[in-house]
């Protein structure tokens, strides 16, 4: 059986976002870094911090908007895309678009992790890590 960290990672957030927790903390890696940072880019999450201190852990602040007393949530959907047993690659010209643009994919290329939109201004391709809307 092998281990997916992405996919721990993903399922965090997902944890947090539904228990409605503020903060969630996360083991860091330099991919977890660079795929909470583009979420951080793209307005997903209000903020983050790399905290040595504590065997390198990633504190993600989530995002929540107010309605009439409800806390929602940035992030609707975060959706683990290329997985450890079947792998997900695409060309530049057919990097997907989440809910017609209104979402994001996140992709790995040789020229580092980066969101879709960057990937194609770069004109590279790559593995599809995750949707994220």
């Amino acid at each position: 059986m092998h281990s997916d960290p992405i996919g721990d990672y993903l399922t965090r957030i997902r944890n947090a976002l539904n228990a409605q927790h503020n903060i969630v903390n996360i083991p860091s890696s330099k991919v977890k870094y660079s795929i909470t940072n583009i979420l951080f880019q793209l307005g997903y999450i209000k903020n983050f911090k790399l905290d040595t201190s504590n065997n390198k852990i990633i504190k993600i602040f989530l995002k929540y908007f107010n309605d009439n007393n409800l806390k929602i949530s940035a992030i609707k959907k975060i959706e683990r895309i290329s997985k450890c047993s079947i792998r997900k690659y695409t060309k530049v010209k057919d990097i997907p678009r989440v809910l017609g643009g209104m979402g994001s994919v996140i992709l790995s290329t040789n020229k580092g992790i980066m969101s879709g939109f960057k990937a194609k201004k770069l004109n590279v391709g790559g593995e599809i890590i995750c949707i994220v809307y």
